[in-house]
């Protein structure tokens, strides 16, 4: 719950990866925004294969109020990140396998400067390090960088958490209930209340 965006994607030049690092470095220092760097260099003849090692190359930073964002690759060279690695990277399940490529982040609880400024960012780094890049943006600035939009949708995401947490707090959970069926029935409360 909570507005997010989702990514995927591959490095286009596998020796900029250095480089790479650098310029998100250099951004997160200038806001003072918590990073972490991995591998900085790619193993000789990796990229574009199919399998790769155990190892994350790439740099991740954490804006106030917003879950950690991971520039980060695997030795193939598709984005990924060290949790999605080690949660999906020895499945043999093809859903499961998919995930290990799929990454995501809320950003919920910062403000609306700040995912536009991500936002903003990720178009820079599309455009010099990547290739097959997909992001689909919940707060929809990606698609139609319209501000007042993205404002909107802050609003209504935040009314919706509130609504929940509030339903929580005053619709008690009935005797012999199971949690599924009180859900459903917090959730259709909402959904009456709120005219959707």
């Amino acid at each position: 719950m909570g507005l997010s965006f989702h990514y995927s994607g591959v490095i286009a030049n596998p020796q900029l990866l250095p480089e790479l690092i650098e310029e998100v470095r250099d951004i997160a220092g200038t806001y003072n925004w918590k990073f972490n760097v991995f591998d900085q260099e790619f193993p000789d003849n990796c990229c574009g294969k199919d399998h790769y090692n155990q190892n994350i190359y790439g740099i991740s930073f954490t804006p106030p109020g917003c879950e950690t964002i991971p520039i980060c690759f695997l030795s193939n060279g598709r984005m990924s990140s060290l949790p999605h690695l080690m949660f999906f990277g020895k499945t043999e399940d093809q859903p499961e396998s998919d995930s290990l490529y799929m990454l995501s982040v809320k950003t919920q609880y910062a403000d609306v400067e700040t995912h536009q400024l991500i936002i903003k960012i990720f178009r820079h780094l599309k455009e010099k390090y990547l290739t097959d890049f997909k992001l689909m943006d919940e707060g929809k600035y990606w698609e139609t960088n319209d501000l007042e939009l993205l404002r909107i949708n802050f609003e209504k995401n935040l009314a919706i958490i509130n609504s929940f947490f509030s339903a929580l707090e005053t619709i008690p959970m009935l005797p012999n209930e199971s949690i599924e069926d009180y859900f459903a029935r917090m959730l259709k409360f909402i959904k009456d209340s709120k005219g959707m």
